[in-house]
């Protein structure tokens, strides 16, 4: 049970680390990852994000014309 508790805080910061890299190529702020630490808001957001306009694709199509 003592592994547990060891390598919980390495799992949460890594989980922390992927919703960072995500959420900045997508052309998010990064530190909405901290929001995934809120019980309720966490899923609004994941949804609010796989729904919203990406910026990063934005500037793309931007580029293409």
């Amino acid at each position: 049970m003592t592994l547990f508790y060891i390598l919980l805080p390495f799992y949460v910061a890594f989980c922390l680390w992927l919703g960072f890299r995500i959420l900045e190529k997508a052309g998010f702020n990064g530190w909405w990852t901290l929001v995934l630490m809120v019980p309720v808001v966490n899923v609004v957001m994941i949804w609010i994000f796989a729904f919203a306009h990406w910026p990063a694709l934005q500037d793309n199509s931007r580029q293409d014309l």
